[in-house]
């Protein structure tokens, strides 16, 4: 299951001087929500669905840096990607039944370098945000996640937002860990 970035609540996603939504080829929804400069990240959404019992892993889907397409191709410009250095993002997940998870990590992409030690930036990261269990299909499952960075002592920017996954865990390959 994944959930669009327009599906959920987005601290002052209606001022434009904050946040923008574009197009991109690069997300399932074509539109991806674009952190601009805040002070306050805060992100959060609900879904409610009869999983099928099992262990599920919830991710969110970032990418430093605004993707554009130039004469073709793809680009990626990092010029307003500030702050994220400073200070932790918390995730947490907390289910209809009980379970919660929490986890903290700085957003970067140096971990993107490929095997030879050259720098990859700009490419979509995936951050785990725990794991929560579904033991019967009924009743419905209703799982809540979030995703903040709300230490005003700085701004911060320059990140997209795709989505949020939640997918069976055995399924799940490389998504990077909180601390």
């Amino acid at each position: 299951m994944s959930i669009s970035s327009k599906a959920m609540l987005i601290t002052n996603v209606e001022d434009r001087r904050h946040w923008n939504w574009f197009p991109t080829e690069e997300s399932r929804f074509h539109v991806v929500a674009y952190c601009q400069q805040v002070w306050w990240f805060e992100l959060s959404g609900t879904v409610n669905f009869p999983f099928p019992p099992g262990i599920y892993t919830v991710t969110f889907r970032v990418h430093l840096g605004k993707i554009f397409k130039r004469l073709g191709r793809r680009a990626c410009n990092f010029e307003h990607t500030h702050g994220w250095d400073l200070g932790t993002v918390r995730y947490e997940l907390s289910t209809s039944d009980g379970q919660h998870a929490v986890s903290e990590c700085f957003i970067d992409d140096t971990g993107q370098d490929d095997p030879n030690g050259n720098i990859r930036r700009g490419s979509w990261i995936e951050y785990k945000v725990g794991e929560f269990i579904v033991s019967a299909s009924d009743p419905v499952t209703e799982v809540r996640f979030s995703m903040k960075q709300i230490d005003c002592t700085h701004s911060k920017g320059g990140l997209c937002v795709d989505s949020v996954s939640i997918t069976p865990s055995d399924l799940k390959v490389h998504p990077r860990k909180g601390v």
